[in-house]
């Protein structure tokens, strides 16, 4: 009997572009803690590792290590409206579909706290084609990608060369190798071909439209 093969998914810059919401949440962090930011303020660069990383980053250019306080500040406006400022690119709707028509099972695996990630994707109706929503914990003992997709592979018997993790920054691409998982790096997302490459992917796609295939091609090897 063949193995059946799992595809282990980001989300911001993977299926949607979060930069609106977290952006707008990042503003009213910085503003909680006295802090006069620029509306114009560009998150770009630093989406993708875990929020505490995101924010620290961030209160540098103020002198300010209130790093803890600052996030509690960023979810309770996250939760509130930011996380619907998130859009769907187009074409994934159907890339997923596509995989799961062919088989695959699907899980997220984002940095994003599940009960953000769930509350997303319900949103968007895209939940029911995921088999399982793994994100980060109050604990914190998942917000790093090793640790995360260790514990989906563990959680959800799948064994490493039946895996496949999908992503737009070197955190997933260093995530996947920890764990002895192959990647792909997407092109649309937030992290260049350059960091995607000198990450180690093992292979890059250009555009959604060309996802399902490409991961097809990978799984199925």
């Amino acid at each position: 009997m063949s193995p059946v093969h799992s595809v282990l998914l980001d989300l911001d810059g993977t299926l949607i572009d979060s930069r609106p919401g977290i952006a707008a949440s990042t503003l009213a962090a910085l503003r909680a803690l006295g802090h006069a930011p620029d509306d114009t303020l560009d998150v770009t660069s630093v989406i993708g590792p875990p929020l505490q990383d995101m924010l620290r980053v961030l209160l540098q250019a103020y002198g300010d290590d209130r790093v803890d306080e600052a996030v509690a500040a960023y979810r309770q406006h996250y939760g509130d409206s930011g996380l619907f400022g998130s859009e769907l690119y187009p074409g994934i709707r159907d890339a997923l579909q596509e995989m799961k028509s062919a088989g695959l099972r699907l899980y997220l695996a984002t940095s994003k706290r599940e009960v953000f990630a769930r509350r997303i994707l319900e949103h968007l109706d895209l939940a029911s084609l995921f088999d399982a929503i793994h994100g980060s914990v109050p604990s914190g003992e998942l917000d790093h990608k090793p640790e995360l997709l260790a514990h989906i592979l563990i959680q959800r018997n799948i064994a490493a060369p039946h895996g496949l993790m999908v992503g737009d920054r070197r955190h997933d691409i260093a995530g996947a190798h920890a764990v002895r998982m192959r990647s792909l790096g997407v092109l649309w997302g937030y992290g260049s071909r350059d960091e995607l490459e000198a990450a180690g992917a093992d292979r890059l796609v250009e555009s959604p439209a060309d996802l399902a295939r490409t991961v097809l091609s990978m799984l199925k090897r």
